[in-house]
């Protein structure tokens, strides 16, 4: 019995924006995910998505610098 699986990649980085929590600020990006599903979007914490994905961030900060 063998299970296919589907493995949701990031694409891009489409947003940023900053959330305030009690004290404290928090950079959050909004990603577009390559699913099976079709395109899909979710807002993650900068800091831990760039640790898995730093190369999203190379790309968006070259892109913004030219």
């Amino acid at each position: 019995d063998e299970k296919m699986y589907f493995i949701e990649e990031p694409i891009e980085i489409v947003d940023r924006q900053i959330k305030k929590l009690k004290r404290s600020w928090i950079p959050i990006v909004k990603v577009r995910w390559d699913s099976h599903r079709g395109a899909e979007f979710t807002w993650e914490r900068e800091d831990q998505f760039k640790s898995k994905y730093p190369h999203l961030f190379v790309l968006t900060s070259s892109s913004i610098s030219s």
